[in-house]
């Protein structure tokens, strides 16, 4: 394999996020025919196609995939060092962010206001669970993770975004939304919808009901709080949401809330990075403008 200059291997890394040489242009600030050049040079020098056609798009070659951490570890290493003095004002840099739609729907417009109001040049790119694993932290795909519980890996650093209760919401207009504060003989009335990504019916209030000697029908599981909110809003349903999801949007979606007559376990929310991050200067400031964003 020849030496690859930091350039190409910024387009390398730009081709492996986007599988794509128009939306890699996009990214890079760089013309397509450019961009097309550089892809040509890499594959010379790597001996290697990295993308090659599949069906109306591309894909990465294994040979390509096996390299796309190490790179993407390297670039980031690089930027540490070339830039320990970050002007954030003139930031240009996305930042991709898993997250579940639940928090995405209370945290992410504060994130979003809160980072182009110091740098414009930033884009957050928010994106939907769907693997708890921490090896999208490793490899680079993603630069945080924010949601419900730790990394038990020493490599993973987290902190504690803020901890969140259950409320229960109704429609404001029906039945249910007469009760100011209902008893949980009264909630056990009317049919449930819960939201568990896992499929799950069952959950802490199941538990807090059967010491109670009661008992409610769920009659529906949706994958998300976001998508329970919109359920109930649209039908006669009970359901459990995030305090702040429902005290944020719970006007707009015509719904009611009121806290649960139970000893509920708060919900802890986490930020999590990897390891190579933690000193990094932009991702540190992101971290610091997320944190505070929430208080």
């Amino acid at each position: 394999m020849q030496l690859v200059d930091l350039n190409l291997l910024r387009v390398f890394d730009a081709l492996l996020r986007d599988g794509s040489v128009t939306a890699a242009a996009e990214r890079l600030n760089l013309s397509i025919p450019a961009t097309s050049r550089a892809l040509g040079r890499l594959r010379r020098a790597m001996n290697d196609p990295i993308l090659v056609r599949a069906g109306r798009g591309m894909a990465p070659t294994p040979f390509a995939l096996r390299t796309a951490p190490r790179v993407r570890s390297l670039l980031e290493e690089a930027s540490a060092l070339i830039s320990t003095e970050v002007a954030i004002a003139d930031l240009e840099r996305t930042f991709t962010i898993r997250i579940n739609d639940g928090v995405a729907a209370t945290l992410a417009t504060a994130a979003a206001e809160a980072t182009a109001a110091a740098a414009p040049g930033v884009t957050l790119r928010f994106v939907a669970e769907g693997s708890e694993s921490a090896e999208a932290l490793r490899d680079g795909s993603i630069d945080l993770d924010i949601g419900v519980g730790e990394h038990a890996a020493p490599d993973i650093h987290s902190a504690v975004l803020y901890r969140e209760r259950l409320v229960a919401a109704v429609r404001a207009d029906s039945p249910r939304g007469k009760h100011r504060r209902p008893t949980l003989a009264q909630l056990c009335r009317h049919p449930h919808v819960s939201a568990s990504r896992r499929g799950r019916a069952r959950g802490p209030l199941d538990d807090v009901l059967a010491a109670a000697g009661l008992h409610r029908r769920v009659a529906a599981v949706v994958p998300t709080s976001a998508v329970a909110a919109l359920v109930v809003s649209s039908s006669d349903y009970v359901g459990l949401l995030p305090q702040r999801l429902a005290e944020q949007h719970g006007p707009a979606l015509g719904l009611r809330w009121f806290p649960v007559p139970a000893e509920l376990p708060e919900v802890e929310v986490r930020l999590s990075w990897h390891a190579r991050l933690d000193a990094d200067p932009p991702q540190r400031w992101l971290r610091e403008t997320i944190t505070t964003a929430l208080r």
